[in-house]
Parts: C-alpha cells; sequence; structure tokens
C-alpha cells in the first residue's frame, strides 16, 4: 500500500469514528429536554429544584412579569452551579421558540389555562399547577387542547407521585379496609391579615398589564402581589383550590370516585374583620356520592390546630379499618383504633409552605419526562384527573357563594342551580381569551 492509499485509508478510519463520536453527541443533545419556568417567585422555585435533578433535562428560561424577580432568581439559580438561564416578561416568546420542550406553569391562578392551551398550541409539552384554572370551563378548553395536540399535560398533583400514596392506593384495591365509605380531608394554617390595600401605582419593575392577563382589567392594589391575590375573587380561587385540591384529589382517587352527587359548602369569615380578604377563611365542604360514600373537608386558613398531628392529610374510614395519609407515609389503624401499620416517606416534602418544595416534586417531574420519553405508559396526574378534581373545589365555591346546596350530575360535575351555573366559566379580557 503507498503513502497516498494509507493517508486515505487512515483518513476514512478517522472520518467513521468521528462521526459516530459525533453522532453520539448529537444523540444525546435530542434526548436532552430543554424546561421553561413560567412564574419564578414562589411554586416556581419548587419547579426549578425538581427539574434539574431530573437526568438528562435543562432549566434553559425563566420568565416572570416582575423583571426584579425575575433578575434574583437567575442570580440565584446560577450561583448554585446552574447554566444562567435566559430570561423572558413576557411568555409568547417562549412559545415561538422551538428548542424549547417543556413549559411549566408557576404563576397566579388566572394565568395556567391560558399558558398551558397556549403552550400546547405552539408544540410544547406542559406541566401546570393546581388549580388547573378558575373556572370549570377552562378545564374543558385544557381538555380539547391536549386531545387536539397531542402534547403531555401533568397537573401538579405531586402526592399522586408518592411512593406510599400509591402503596396504599393497591392496599385499599385490595380490599385491606374493607368498604371506604368516607374521607376526612383538613388543611390549617395561621395566616396573618393582609391588612386594607391602597389603589397606587404598581412598582416600576412590574408589568401589571401582563400581571392581570386574561382577566377583565382593573386598578392595582398595594396588598395584591405577591401572594394575597389569592383572596380576591378576580384573580383567586380560595383555600379550596388553592389547598383543598391536594387532599380532595387523593381521596377521590383512593376512593375510586368522580364528581358527586351533592355538594354542600358551609363557611365564613372569621379573623382579621375589615381587611381586604374577600373570601371565606373557614370552611366545611361535604362531597355526596352514590351509595351513601362522602368526602368531607374542613379549611382553616387562620388557625393551625392540627388533625392526628398534621397540618393537611387524609382519613380513610372503612368497614375493616382505617387509614390516615399524607405526602409523608401513611398509617393503617384496626376498627378499634388501634395502629397496625406504619410506612414512612424516606424523604419529606413540605406541607404547608407557599412554596410546598419536595422529593414529590422530583417524582412528579420524572413522571412526567419518563412519559414523554416513551418510558412510562400515563402520566400520574393527566388534565383528565385534574379536571375533575379541580372541579370538586369550584363546586364548593359555586355552594358557598350562592349559599346553596347544589345537586349535581355525577357524569358531567355540572350543578342544576342556574346561579351555580353562572360561575361555570368567567369573562376575559378581550383578545385573551382561552379557546382549545
Amino acid at each position: 500500500m503507498d503513502r497516498r492509499t494509507m493517508i486515505k485509508g487512515a483518513g476514512a478510519t478517522l472520518g467513521m469514528a468521528m462521526t459516530a463520536r459525533s453522532y453520539a453527541r448529537i444523540k444525546g443533545a435530542n434526548d436532552r429536554l430543554s424546561v421553561a419556568i413560567v412564574g419564578v417567585n414562589s411554586r416556581g422555585q419548587a419547579h426549578m429544584s425538581a427539574f434539574t435533578k431530573v437526568p438528562n433535562v435543562e432549566v434553559t428560561h425563566f420568565c416572570d412579569v416582575d423583571s426584579a424577580v425575575l433578575a434574583k432568581r437567575a442570580a440565584a439559580f446560577a450561583a448554585k452551579g446552574h447554566a444562567a438561564p435566559r430570561t423572558e416578561g413576557d411568555y409568547r416568546k417562549l412559545l415561538d421558540n422551538k428548542a424549547i420542550d417543556i413549559i411549566t406553569v408557576a404563576t397566579p391562578d388566572h394565568w395556567h389555562a391560558k399558558l398551558a392551551v397556549d403552550g400546547m398550541k405552539s408544540g410544547h409539552h406542559v406541566y401546570c399547577e393546581k388549580p388547573i384554572g378558575i373556572a370549570p370551563a377552562e378545564g374543558e378548553a385544557m381538555i380539547a387542547a391536549q386531545k387536539n395536540t397531542g402534547r403531555q399535560l401533568q397537573v401538579g398533583n405531586q402526592q399522586r407521585s408518592s411512593p406510599e400514596t400509591r402503596q396504599l392506593l393497591a392496599l385499599v384495591q385490595a380490599g385491606e379496609l374493607g368498604d371506604v365509605y368516607e374521607a376526612q380531608t383538613w388543611y390549617a394554617n395561621n395566616r396573618g391579615s393582609i391588612g386594607k390595600g391602597q389603589q397606587v401605582a404598581p412598582p416600576a419593575t412590574l408589568d401589571w398589564d401582563m400581571w392581570q392577563g386574561p382577566r377583565p382589567r382593573a386598578a392595582y392594589r398595594s396588598n395584591l402581589v405577591p401572594y394575597n391575590w389569592h383572596w380576591f375573587w378576580q384573580y383567586g380561587t380560595g383555600e379550596l383550590c388553592n389547598n383543598a385540591m391536594h387532599e380532595l384529589d387523593i381521596a377521590r382517587w383512593l376512593m375510586g370516585l368522580t364528581y358527586p352527587t351533592k355538594v354542600e359548602a358551609k363557611g365564613a369569615k372569621r379573623f382579621h374583620a375589615g381587611d381586604d380578604w374577600e373570601m371565606y377563611d373557614s370552611l366545611s365542604l361535604d362531597l355526596n356520592y352514590d351509595n351513601d360514600r362522602v368526602i368531607r373537608w374542613n379549611g382553616q386558613s387562620c388557625n393551625a390546630m392540627q388533625t392526628y398531628g398534621r397540618g393537611r392529610g387524609v382519613l380513610l374510614l372503612g368497614t375493616k379499618g382505617s387509614a390516615v395519609v399524607d405526602r409523608n407515609g401513611f398509617e393503617l389503624y384496626d376498627l378499634a383504633g388501634k395502629s397496625i401499620r406504619q410506612v414512612m416517606a424516606k424523604a419529606t416534602s413540605e406541607t404547608t409552605g407557599t412554596v410546598g418544595e419536595g422529593v414529590l416534586d422530583v417524582y412528579h417531574a420524572n413522571n412526567f419526562v419518563d412519559v414523554i420519553r416513551g418510558k412510562a405508559a400515563a402520566l400520574n396526574s393527566p388534565i383528565t384527573e385534574g379536571h375533575i378534581s379541580t372541579t370538586l373545589c369550584h363546586l364548593g365555591n359555586m355552594a358557598y357563594r350562592t349559599n346553596s346546596v347544589l345537586t349535581v350530575d355525577p357524569t358531567t360535575g355540572r350543578p342544576s342551580s342556574a346561579e351555580a351555573m353562572k360561575l361555570w366559566s368567567v369573562a376575559y379580557e378581550p383578545g385573551w381569551e382561552v379557546k382549545a
């Protein structure tokens, strides 16, 4: 073999090796998923933490309508050793970016449906915090958009990814508790007064028009942002959608239930008289099902008295025994009330804090990514399930706001009350409608 032939042959061999190496690198890049987080002030921090722990996933973009918050979170994220995220103040710029695979939604409630629908329609997979919207019609639009686009949509009911809760589900389905006829659920906190707000100019760093997004325009109030919007009907959904949804979701999942036949809610504002909090801060809810089964919720926003030593949780009552379950494990009891088995989580999750960060977020994000990659068959909290659980909360709010006991169609979740049905959907700022 002459020198020219040798060089040519060596070059071809080297070229083949480099091509294979380059191909492996390209394949890895294609497998890596890029995540954009929308809403980074509170729950979004849990999204950042969770998705950075998922293999071959990179958090690449932060989006928030407050430039000061955006800069602060981006700097803190980079300080932890992550690549500095690109930042945007307008979510629509994310929709046009085809390099982004996943959009997560951790904004105020009134933005959830709009962001999720627009995200799926632009070709992105979406991880959306609960509640999925501020009215049941928004959930219906999200279901339609998911079917139309084929994108994956995981709802942030992270306890559905708890190994311990799933273990309890298997025990319930195997008849360990007998016939489970009642679930008692609760939430207790000691929230302070939100005071009396004033109509003032919004902070210079806050895009108030974009913050309002789909909702009809209103004046900025000094005690609304970043958290107290929860207690105003214009933007929030009350403690039912804010927290009860987690436990109601787990209760109906463990009991194998969907929509009730009757809904009754009794509540009042009992604390911090004279402040701007528009809603109940104390509420009891009964969801009545066929065969005399019931799910109850007791919500105490400003009285942190625990139940069974827990600030939140679910008690299942069955004909053979009972179980208490929360985000960090479960305990089984016999009919005499004696504890017979306890299963605790190896790593804990926050229960009553505003960020709610914990290992369950990582499990939930992993399940979501595994489904996208075809490594798991089904989402642990798909939009169809998230819609039912969110609607239970909306029905509770409807019963409270109309001061009536609702009769409900168990196949659709719709109340027979014409007055309650006025709350099935909401008005939008023109041009900001939620459309599948």
